[in-house]
């Protein structure tokens, strides 16, 4: 009978990566000598042509304590003017008639009640107004 006698190797269950990291730094040190030798590329930007309409400065309406209402047109010189809710809508139907994208923009004060600006958008909304914002104060 043939005794057959076992070897001196173990399994090993770990990965040897000594030849990674050496593969690693080669491939670093030919991409630091390479890299100052590429020649970047030009870029062709492309070119915009000048409008021919400048956008409209949009319309503000202030919404005051009481809930009155302020116009501003700084198209027409910038002078606020007290409106009526009548008065705004003929204003902004007018612009709207020589400018369908007019902008609408609200600016309230901080102690006016929620509703009332609500009140205006909705104004604004049922007249076919599409472009209304809020205006905003940026902290200081």
């Amino acid at each position: 009978m043939l005794i057959e006698k076992r070897s001196g190797r173990r399994l090993m269950n770990q990965i040897n990566v000594v030849p990674y990291i050496d593969v690693m730094l080669v491939l670093l040190v030919i991409f630091m000598v390479t890299a100052p030798l590429i020649n970047p590329g030009q870029i062709e930007l492309p070119s915009v042509g000048k409008t021919a309409n400048p956008p409209v400065a949009p319309l503000e309406v202030s919404v005051d304590r009481d809930g009155k209402l302020m116009l501003r047109d700084r198209d027409r010189g910038g002078a606020e003017r007290k409106v009526s809710r009548d008065e705004l809508i003929a204003a902004i139907r007018d612009k709207q008639k020589r400018n369908p994208d007019q902008a609408v923009v609200i600016a309230a004060d901080k102690d006016v009640r929620y509703e009332s600006v609500l009140e205006v958008m909705d104004m604004l909304q049922q007249n076919r107004v599409q472009k209304v914002g809020l205006l905003a104060r940026p902290r200081n």
